[in-house]
């Protein structure tokens, strides 16, 4: 599934609509936000991924979806089981990208 791009307006209801989400948290100005952009993409194409939401979330220009993930420091990935925020951790590992899907089964 592409990852889709979120705002304030649209954020909660993303969350409300969808069992299984996967938040990745940037800023413009964030270099590693850039060099992981794709790893994210990629995970989020593979099939086995097909159930999972994966989004994007300016952290900067969108305070109600920051304070919701947590968010502390960039790049910020967390994960959403049912609306309701499971973990998350400011982290551009892809095996901790796969540990956040894991834990929205």
């Amino acid at each position: 599934m592409a990852v889709q791009v979120a705002t304030d307006q649209d954020f909660e209801q993303i969350l409300k609509d969808n069992p299984r989400v996967v938040v990745k948290y940037f800023a413009d100005w964030c270099g590693a936000c850039k060099m992981f952009a794709p790893k994210y993409k990629r995970v989020s194409n593979e099939e086995e991924n097909a159930g999972v939401v994966f989004l994007e979330v300016n952290a900067e220009h969108n305070e109600i979806a920051r304070k919701a993930g947590g968010v502390d420091n960039l790049p910020f990935l967390a994960s959403f089981k049912d609306g309701a925020l499971v973990e998350g951790s400011a982290a551009s590992k892809e095996e901790y990208l796969r540990k956040l899907i894991s834990l929205t089964a």
